[in-house]
């Protein structure tokens, strides 16, 4: 009999026992990724950083995704899908999807990336002490749209009339648009609004902006993602030099980006789930914002435009695309 009760704690022991990267057991360690949209790629190199730092997929961890595919009307319940399977952490991917979760639980961890002033969208009480169940990586908007209208004035002076092109309610969306308005105007642009409510509306706006703006800035969000090529090349067709966040678009035919390297930015909220997994609690993290932004320029659009780039900003591009 004791040597059964000793084998049978040694089996105790080992089931219990912590494996690399703090985790346990894939049903003891489940965490979910809620998002408007996400990029493959991106939720790729949230694994990869995960599986850095230990945590085996299937074996020590199971991570449910739930996407809405561009519709934010879908958040909320997708968000209580990801209560109902008991996840440990939420990763909510963009502004809308971090209030859906946040009024979905005010417990159950949620780590934010690619969300624009958390602090102002009532998400922590601040960056430094979020006090609340919410933190990880938060944008600027002057960080965003503003700096690339400000690249574009730099390189095509001529160009004195921008517009936005916006998911009309993604609050994080009109921050930044806002922020954008706000330096066109003390750089002497007149600026226009142009919300849409989908990616259909896409081809209407932008042929409807054609006689009235010269550029366009495009907060390109899960509305627009999956549209990226067919966006670009009808701001070509209707001459307007398109400027966006993510390099994605400049790669896809956009004319420039500048904004916030994405994989790091999925890095550093992969790190959140590490710590909070292993016992940190969110109030105690800061809010993070980014590092690292990428400059992206492309030449074949520049040339399409009519538009040359100065060999000075050439030098400061991050990504030329030729």
């Amino acid at each position: 009999m004791l040597a059964v009760a000793l084998v049978l704690a040694v089996a105790l022991v080992l089931a219990v026992a912590p494996v690399p990267g703090g985790a346990q057991t894939a049903a003891g360690r489940r965490i979910g990724v809620l998002a408007q949209d996400i990029q493959p790629g991106l939720l790729e190199t949230l694994r990869d950083e995960l599986r850095t730092r230990g945590y085996v997929e299937g074996r020590d961890l199971v991570i449910e995704v739930r996407n809405a595919a561009g519709r934010a009307d879908r958040l909320r319940a997708l968000a209580d899908e990801l209560l109902k399977l008991r996840v440990e952490v939420i990763v909510a991917v963009n502004t809308p999807a971090a209030k859906a979760a946040k009024q979905a639980t005010s417990t159950v961890p949620i780590v934010i990336l690619r969300v624009a002033d958390p602090v102002g969208q009532g998400l922590v009480a601040s960056l430094a002490r979020p006090g609340g169940n919410v933190t990880g990586v938060a944008f600027m908007p002057d960080e965003l749209g503003a700096k690339g209208i400000q690249a574009l004035h730099e390189i095509a002076p001529g160009i004195t009339r921008v517009a936005a092109l916006y998911k009309g309610d993604n609050p994080g969306a009109l921050l930044v648009v806002t922020e954008t308005e706000r330096r066109s105007v003390q750089l002497g642009l007149q600026f226009q609004r142009f919300p849409i409510r989908g990616p259909d509306d896409i081809p209407a706006a932008l042929h409807g902006t054609r006689s009235r703006v010269e550029g366009m800035f495009v907060m390109d969000d899960g509305a627009m993602t999956k549209y990226r090529t067919q966006l670009a090349e009808l701001a070509i067709r209707n001459s307007l030099a398109l400027v966006s966040i993510y390099k994605d678009l400049a790669e896809a035919g956009g004319f420039i980006a500048y904004g916030p390297n994405l994989p790091s930015t999925y890095r550093r909220g992969a790190a959140y789930v590490d710590r909070i997994l292993k016992g940190a609690k969110p109030a105690d993290l800061p809010v993070e914002q980014p590092t690292k932004f990428d400059l992206a320029i492309n030449l074949r659009t520049a040339k399409a435009l009519g538009l040359t780039v100065p060999r000075s900003v050439l030098l400061r591009a991050d990504d030329v695309i030729e």
